[in-house]
């Protein structure tokens, strides 16, 4: 429990040395006091609010209306003892991490009707150790209104983010659960059928051989050619799964730098690539999707260009961005993705280039190869 409270200190976005002052920080107003009863009053008044503070922190319920009520009271009787205002900051910051709306607002609203009561009841009073702080207590009383709903929002909004990414993982997990479900269909669409007609044609061969050797060598010639039909078929599912389109990926970019605020730039008729094999057609797409994220994620650019360009030999491609750049060597092996993407261009002896004098710029290249289309060997 303990770990707990410290924890939400630390979220706050404070320094924990600076509750430490707030928290020290009242016995030096005590000790302005001009009596010893004073004195102490105020000392069991000072422990008595954190020890409150604590129980309000671990209970649930109704108790916290109760307990948050009498930290108000002891903040406003410390006000108006020694002109001491700065237990509100703890206050405001229990308030704000309330999470049921309706206790929020109502001990919102205690809190502020009662600091704000206390504050202008010592200016009228012109106390003047009250007013040598007046600026801070200005600050304060301005944190009263606004903090705790801060504080509230950015809580929902934590929460919202959680159940976004829980639904996230479920969407994932159901999109796992409904691949899994096709590759089903589509293998035993696929290899049931000629798997079943292997079978029955093997079993009729194995029957003829003695009978009909002519008739038999003919179903065994269906067998190979069911078997190597049956084979293309699952090296093309296979191929689909694996492969990741660079006319696919064209849509992803646009996406991501959008929602970036980035300007793409480039043709889309560029993007239209062929005969080109589908393992260099998916290593490039997997390099430009690391590329266009490393410049949404690092380079704070405006605008992102995305080309690539066909020769005989040579697939090539270009990100250039107009960010920070200044990429060193030692960048690459920073988690970035560079490095994954060189060890992807070298598995087919690609390379990869960068220049980053004024903006990024990743030239991309990779060897060219013919993409061969599947034919059945002859018998």
């Amino acid at each position: 429990m303990l770990t707990r409270f410290i924890h939400s200190l630390k979220s706050t976005g404070i320094s924990p040395y600076i509750w430490t002052i707030l928290g020290i920080l009242p016995f030096y107003f005590i000790w302005q006091m001009p009596t010893m009863a004073g004195k102490v009053a105020g000392v069991i008044l000072t422990l008595l609010f954190f020890l409150v503070y604590w129980f309000a922190f671990v209970s649930k319920g109704w108790s916290v209306y109760l307990w948050t009520c009498i930290l108000i009271a002891i903040s406003i009787a410390s006000t108006s003892l020694f002109s001491y205002v700065y237990f509100a900051f703890f206050i405001v910051y229990f308030i704000g991490n309330i999470k049921d709306r309706i206790p929020f607002l109502v001990l919102y609203f205690i809190h502020l009707v009662g600091t704000s009561i206390i504050i202008n009841f010592e200016i009228v009073l012109q106390e003047e150790f009250f007013i040598k702080q007046l600026p801070i207590i200005v600050i304060v009383w301005i944190s009263v209104i606004l903090l705790p709903f801060s504080i509230h929002n950015k809580n929902e909004r934590g929460e919202l983010e959680e159940k976004l990414e829980d639904a996230n993982k479920r969407i994932s997990e159901l999109v796992k659960l409904e691949e899994r479900q096709r590759i089903a269909r589509d293998l035993h669409d696929t290899l049931g059928q000629k798997l079943s007609l292997i079978g029955l044609k093997s079993d009729l061969a194995r029957k003829l051989i003695n009978k009909d050797a002519e008739l038999a060598k003919e179903e065994l010639k269906d067998v190979q050619q069911t078997a190597r039909t049956a084979l293309n078929e699952v090296r093309k599912m296979v191929a689909e799964m694996r492969g990741i389109r660079v006319r696919d990926e064209l849509t992803h970019i646009k996406q991501i730098l959008k929602a970036a605020e980035i300007t793409f730039i480039g043709k889309e008729e560029d993007f239209q690539i062929n005969n080109v094999s589908l393992l260099s057609e998916n290593i490039l797409s997997m390099c430009l999707k690391e590329a266009v994220t490393n410049v949404v994620k690092h380079s704070s650019a405006t605008e992102c260009s995305v080309s690539i360009q066909q020769t005989e030999n040579e697939l090539s491609a270009e990100v250039c961005d107009n960010g920070e750049g200044k990429i060193t060597e030692d960048d690459i092996y920073k988690g970035s993705g560079l490095q994954g993407m060189r060890e992807r261009l070298e598995f087919v002896n690609g390379t990869l280039d960068i220049d980053s004098n004024n903006g990024t710029i990743l030239k991309i290249s990779i060897p060219k190869i013919v993409k061969q289309t599947n034919t059945e060997d002859q018998p």
